[in-house]
């Protein structure tokens, strides 16, 4: 049986665990500064770069795999959370993570756009039969995790870091991300850290609002749903402020 090989990769810290490796080229964390709207990208067309391309950047069932997850980890932090917001899929974000995951660019970016929303990556070689296995590893940071702030590493990496790094988790779980769009693409000779991968699977989720910001909790801790936006009118589900139905993830397959 071959080997299969993991790795991810969020905005803002950089780290080594295992098999499964965390890497950045992006500043350590994020200075609040003006806020503004997700704008589209148009996709890249790379020369020379063989790739599977789909009629949907995401399939409905991969997407479902996707929020369900999302959900499931945002309900159950712990410490429990006072203002954690239920987590929507977001046609817009699913189209620019499309149009960088075509690139088969195993980096974050663009680097203009990264100015307006958080981004998870992952990849593994060969395909996969469940979407899951791209995003556990993200989970998994949490066993590294102490509240309130992740543990930072040298963002010299990718491969010398002095200490794991929980910025894919807190992504996650951070209270206000409320948006996540996805695209998963098959990508043919990618080079991952110089490494030649004759065939991957490659994994862009883009968040907003995004997280990870400089000296800032992911989440208030208390009482779920005890210090949700006004915005919520109160409801609550499975301890997230929940939103108005039409906001659901079946909204966009309508």
């Amino acid at each position: 049986m071959r080997d299969v090989y993991f790795l991810s990769c969020a905005v803002l810290l950089c780290g080594v665990s295992g098999r499964v490796v965390n890497s950045t080229g992006s500043p350590q964390l994020q200075q609040r500064s003006g806020s503004g709207s997700t704008p589209v990208m148009k996709p890249d067309s790379s020369p020379g770069v063989r790739r599977a391309r789909r009629k949907r950047f995401i399939t409905q069932r991969d997407m479902v795999a996707i929020l369900d997850y999302h959900n499931q980890v945002r309900a159950s932090v712990f410490p429990p959370a006072a203002n954690m917001e239920y987590m929507v899929w977001d046609n817009n974000l699913a189209r620019t993570a499309e149009a960088w995951a075509a690139t088969c660019v195993w980096a974050h970016g663009p680097a203009y756009l990264l100015q307006f929303y958080g981004q998870n990556l992952s990849v593994r070689t060969g395909g996969y039969q469940s979407i899951l296995q791209l995003l556990k590893p993200w989970y998994d940071e949490v066993n590294d995790y102490v509240f309130p702030y992740p543990r930072l590493c040298n963002p010299s990496c990718p491969l010398l870091c002095y200490g794991p790094m929980c910025t894919h988790y807190t992504q996650m779980v951070w209270a206000s991300t409320s948006r996540v769009g996805c695209a998963v693409q098959t990508c043919y000779n990618m080079f991952v850290w110089g490494v030649l991968w004759t065939e991957a699977t490659f994994l862009v989720c883009n968040y907003s609002p995004k997280g990870n910001w400089i000296g800032e909790a992911p989440y208030r801790v208390g009482v779920p749903c005890s210090a949700c936006p006004s915005s919520y009118g109160g409801a609550c589900s499975n301890n997230m402020c929940f939103p108005p139905v039409q906001s659901n993830y079946m909204y966009w397959f309508k």
